[in-house]
């Protein structure tokens, strides 16, 4: 019982904040700290972007 508990626990640690990305072109997707949107419009890699939130838009990076 405790084993899989154990490793249950050790499996979310593991995913932490990092969201699986889909496989893209670079410069389409938009990373900020916390969550990756699509970019709009999607432009050069390392160059700024931003993703809307329910608290407004979060600032990125183009990967």
């Amino acid at each position: 019982m405790f084993r899989p508990l154990v490793a249950a626990a050790l499996s979310l640690l593991a995913l932490g904040a990092s969201a699986q990305v889909p496989k893209h072109a670079p410069g389409t997707i938009c990373f900020t700290p916390r969550l990756w949107c699509w970019a709009q419009p999607p432009g050069q890699p390392g160059g700024a972007c931003s993703c809307p939130t329910p608290y407004g838009r979060a600032e990125g990076t183009l990967g």
